[in-house]
């Protein structure tokens, strides 16, 4: 890793501090880490060229630590700041495990090949790891479907684009209608950032696994879908209505693995063509291991530094970065009209901001707790724009030839 000059040291440095984001990155009882400034700094001018595409402004302070902000969050070493997440030592490196959703708990006991855990599992896999090389942890946790990362495991990637169908003509945000199927962050970022611009954003549940983040504290979801239709179906039962939605669709966003939408006839190819549609996949590691923001973050090397080696980097950062960067290649698809395939990785984003310069892990520059985002619309809860978003597909839809 290579140092930053120091022509442009200060100013990013004291932005990183007064961000929220050194607030966010470091150990719990140590000071705040300030390596990382270059990664904001990056976020700024993607956030620059969103903004001039889509006609709005977009603020990447807000979008990267604006949830820590909803949710009262701080640094906590190799703790995420969310809690769910977990960097600790393997026998040859670091790794990342998280442990967000009730069947990651419920598969601690096969990982470690023991009948049963107590109810606080990290000492124990901790202990596991200590015993075990990273690509050994890496395997096995993901044929348990276990968000797991090595530390600096993905490289750098950038979306990648591929032509997918007929082009349109070139097209402004204003008027589209977007399928968005994606929960969490990433996704509901990109979703978001469409909708500002004037696009129609129809948020996509089912009841038998809503969007996680309705959950607990409802600030984050509605600053994320405050602005979409709230649209609820069941993805197996209810397919062929969910295949006409997407169909009419000029922007589909998934954040799921893509073989669980094949298995269910909702792949691109099994949707009636439209021109110019862009379908965009975000995953966390290529479509083939389930990922969060601050295990795909470590994937990519983007973690911060302190006296006791690698800590967290911001909140689940890797979540914000993505919907960024995914937002910024459906604004320059639509303005080429479309008809393309996009592929977002979440841990490959990191990867690319972890190979920014590195500055100084300390810095007397003023450290600012996260700032929250301006008031926004409640939420619909599920299912309640139904008849509206089946409406829209009445009106748009047009018959198979």
């Amino acid at each position: 890793m290579s140092s930053a000059s120091s022509a442009g040291e200060s100013q990013q440095v004291k932005e990183w501090g007064s961000s929220g984001l050194a607030h966010l990155t470091g150990l719990p009882d140590g000071p705040a880490d300030f390596s990382r400034a270059n990664v904001l700094a990056r976020a700024h001018q993607v956030a620059t060229a969103i903004g001039d595409r889509l006609g709005i402004d977009v603020d990447a302070v807000s979008l990267l630590a604006g949830r820590a902000a909803l949710l009262g969050l701080t640094r906590g070493g190799r703790v995420s700041p969310g809690g769910g997440t977990r960097l600790f030592p393997a026998r040859d490196g670091f790794c990342a495990l998280t442990l967000s959703r009730a069947d990651d708990l419920d598969a601690v006991p096969a990982l470690l090949q023991v009948n049963d855990v107590s109810a606080d599992p990290w000492p124990v896999l901790q202990r596991w790891a200590a015993t075990r090389p990273v690509p050994e942890i890496v395997e096995r946790a993901g044929l348990l479907d276990l968000p797991v990362a090595g530390l600096g495991e993905a490289p750098p990637a950038a979306p990648r684009i591929r032509l997918a169908g007929s082009r349109s003509a070139p097209r402004v945000p204003r008027g589209l209608l977007v399928a968005d199927l994606s929960s969490m962050w990433a996704g509901p970022l990109c979703g978001h950032l469409l909708a500002r611009a004037g696009a129609t954003v129809v948020k996509v549940e089912s009841p038998r696994r809503p969007d996680g983040t309705r959950i607990g504290n409802r600030a984050f979801f509605d600053w994320i879908n405050g602005q979409k239709l709230c649209y609820e179906v069941d993805f197996d039962s209810q397919a062929d209505e969910l295949r006409e939605l997407l169909a009419v669709s000029d922007v589909v966003i998934e954040g799921s693995r893509p073989a669980a939408l094949a298995r269910r006839g909702l792949a691109p190819g099994d949707v009636t063509p439209r021109a110019g549609r862009i379908w965009l996949q975000i995953t966390g590691y290529d479509g083939h291991r389930p990922g969060f923001g601050d295990d795909t973050a470590v994937a990519g090397g983007l973690v911060g530094t302190s006296a006791d080696g690698p800590v967290f980097c911001g909140d689940a950062i890797a979540d914000p970065l993505a919907g960024l960067q995914a937002a910024l290649a459906v604004a320059e698809s639509v303005g080429r009209g479309g008809g393309e395939l996009i592929g977002v990785s979440m841990a490959g984003v990191a990867a690319t901001y972890a190979a920014l310069p590195v500055e100084a892990s300390a810095s007397p520059a003023p450290v600012s707790a996260p700032s929250a985002p301006p008031a926004s619309r409640q939420a619909s809860w599920p299912g309640a724009d139904n008849a509206a978003v089946r409406y829209l597909v009445s009106q748009r839809h047009v018959p198979s030839c």
